[in-house]
């Protein structure tokens, strides 16, 4: 599915309403350049999962959780080279658990950490002016 935003409000309001289809387990992988809107979209996710606390991007922590209706694991692996790092650093731990939503950017970086077919891509292009493209990508 694709979506076209014109701002931060309707990107928040369109990843709210998606977050109301998770049930837990879910792996969400976010696609898109630096500044294309990724932690804006699980700032929306967070909403939809009754999270108050404020959302940050974990750039320097690698990771942020959240409680709401699920828990919401943040991650931000730029940093990291190889899905090793990822098992090292204990963020693998997360996958699958049952009550937990694990939103990751630059999941690039730790390929083989997850099973891809069983991840949900979000893919958010800067189309200039305000505007993105956001498509979901279910396998």
């Amino acid at each position: 599915m694709k979506f076209l935003s014109d701002g931060e409000e309707a990107t928040l309001s369109f990843a709210e309403k998606f977050a109301s289809s998770l049930k837990g387990g879910e792996i969400i992988l976010l696609d898109g350049r630096l500044g294309a809107g990724k932690t804006v979209f699980v700032k929306g996710i967070a909403k939809g999962l009754g999270i108050e606390e404020e959302v940050t991007s974990p750039t320097f922590t690698l990771m942020n959780e959240y409680e709401g209706r699920l828990k919401l694991v943040h991650m931000d692996v730029y940093r990291l080279k190889s899905a090793l790092e990822a098992y090292e650093t204990g963020l693998t731990e997360y996958f699958g658990k049952k009550d937990t939503v694990c939103c990751i950017e630059w999941a690039e970086n730790i390929r083989g950490a997850f099973d891809p077919d069983g991840a949900i891509t979000i893919r958010i292009n800067y189309l200039g002016d305000g505007k993105r493209e956001i498509e979901t990508i279910d396998k």
